[in-house]
Parts: C-alpha cells; sequence; structure tokens
C-alpha cells in the first residue's frame, strides 16, 4: 500500500464507524417478566406483569388445562409443543396465554414472555437465533397470526421453528392465536394465476402442521355465557337481583355471546356498582 494513502483510508474508516449506528445494548431480561420486542432496533421493552388472574377465566376450562400443561412442561425443560390458540374473536386465545404464562412464572422464574406483531413474522428466524443463546426459557406469543403478506412470512415462520441446520432453539415455545385454524389469509393472490396461488396456500397451510398442540376456542352457548357471567359476579362481589336478565340483553346487543362480551359486561356493572377489576 502506498504509505501516502494509508493515513487517508484510515481516516475514512475512522469517519465511517463514527456514522454507524451504535451496537444494540444486551437486552435485561431481569427488568420484567414481559416483553415487546422491535426488530428495527433489536429492544425488548419491559411490560406491566398481566393484571388478570389465570382462575378468573370462564367458561375456557378444558382449554386452560391444556395449555398450562404444556406451558409446565416448557419451564421444567421436557418434551412439549408449539402452540396454535385458534378459534372465534373474543373467546379468551390470548388472555389464556398471558394469564397462563403469569401463573407458570411464579414459580418458573427463568420463564419470559416476548410479544412479537404478527406483522413482523420475517424477523422470527433472528430472534430466535439471539434468544437461544440466553439462559432464560422463552414464550414468544404472536396473537392474531395470520400471512396476509403471504408465503414469506409463512416460510419465515416455518425456518424459525425448525431452527435450519442447527435445529429449533430448546428455549423457545412459540404461541400463536389465530381467528383461523390454517392461518390462511383472506386472499390468496389470485392475480399472480391459479398454481402460484395454490403453491402459496399449500406453503401457508403447512406452517400449522409445525404446531404440535391446537386448542380450539368454539363460540359460547348461552349456558355456558350465563357461567361466565354469573361466576364474574361472585369471584367479584357484583350482587344484582337481575344478572342473568341483563347478561343476555347485553348479549343481544352485541350480536354475539363470549368470554369478552361477558367481561365487558361485568365491568359495565361494576362501574354502575362502584366495584374495582383487575383491568
Amino acid at each position: 500500500m502506498d504509505p501516502e494513502l494509508e493515513p487517508v483510508l484510515t481516516r475514512i474508516a475512522e469517519a465511517l464507524e463514527r456514522l454507524s449506528p451504535p451496537a444494540p445494548a444486551a437486552p435485561d431480561f431481569a427488568a420484567a417478566r414481559l416483553f415487546r420486542h422491535e426488530p428495527r432496533s433489536g429492544a425488548f421493552h419491559p411490560a406491566p406483569d398481566y393484571p388478570l388472574p389465570l382462575a378468573s377465566l370462564m367458561g375456557v376450562e378444558r382449554q386452560k388445562e391444556r395449555f398450562v400443561q404444556n406451558l409446565q412442561r416448557f419451564a421444567a425443560a421436557v418434551p412439549c409443543n408449539h402452540v396454535l390458540l385458534w378459534g372465534v374473536r373474543g373467546t379468551g386465545k390470548s388472555s389464556l396465554a398471558k394469564a397462563a404464562f403469569m401463573s407458570v412464572s411464579e414459580t418458573a422464574r427463568a420463564l419470559k414472555l416476548v410479544e412479537v406483531d404478527r406483522d413482523q413474522v420475517t424477523a422470527l428466524p433472528d430472534l430466535f437465533d439471539l434468544l437461544r443463546a440466553r439462559p432464560e426459557r422463552f414464550v414468544v406469543l404472536c396473537d392474531d397470526l395470520s400471512f396476509e403478506e403471504g408465503a414469506q412470512a409463512a416460510k419465515a415462520l416455518k425456518s424459525a421453528l425448525e431452527g435450519g441446520v442447527s435445529g429449533p432453539p430448546a428455549n423457545v415455545l412459540f404461541v400463536a392465536t389465530s381467528n383461523r385454524r390454517h392461518l390462511m389469509p383472506r386472499g390468496h393472490g389470485e392475480d399472480r394465476g391459479l398454481i402460484a396461488a395454490a403453491e402459496d396456500a399449500e406453503e401457508e397451510v403447512s406452517v400449522s402442521d409445525r404446531f404440535g398442540l391446537w386448542i380450539g376456542f368454539p363460540p359460547m352457548d348461552q349456558a355456558t355465557y350465563l357461567a361466565a357471567v354469573e361466576g364474574y359476579a361472585e369471584r367479584y362481589g357484583l350482587a344484582t337481583d337481575d344478572l342473568e336478565r341483563r347478561a343476555l340483553q347485553w348479549a343481544q346487543t352485541r350480536g354475539a355471546r363470549s368470554g369478552r362480551v361477558a367481561w365487558q359486561f361485568i365491568r359495565d356493572l361494576a362501574g354502575e356498582l362502584g366495584k374495582p377489576l383487575p383491568l
């Protein structure tokens, strides 16, 4: 190298180093139990504990038992499965995932939950590789997952769950909630041609096969809805003479019966009676 060029190149290298963004700080997972991941910056933002107790979720006893059992196995580092919670809206899928995590993490202090946005599924392989080297055990939660972006997002999720040549990280459990059992998008890009659309659909459907545990949340019938309302009312001391009639009228105004509708009725009743609730 020409000796006259060496100081010039050194100055250029130093200037580029000053312009480059600083390396992200190592995440502090001791700061909280719940975090939200931001792929662009690589940051893990701590979130407050989820306040709704697991015991307060009504009408989903079977789903609750199965999910908690699998989560306890993961916390104990014994074989378990990635989980897909699927079913109609408002049935408590996301609430169950977070409340169950809070319950199990009371005794499993190394357990952390990282929530990712459904529009950032393509960043999951990098996230899983980052978490792989950590001593903690992570539940990665994606709420309302579907593949609106098409096959690219589906391939990224498959890559994350399969882990490539190194295999999936043993300290990561992926949990997704969805209104659709096969995670299908609302459109399949028919303008690309029937063959391409069919291949994309096959790619997307095949992702659901990577979830070893499917837990379904069917629509609530009237008896289950009223049982949920009565359970909430008893738990939080919300006494009223016409509870059943008012709960049914509330459901009629919403056009649906679900755990969410039951909880919204209870919130309205608690506000009327001046009683506090955890949310």
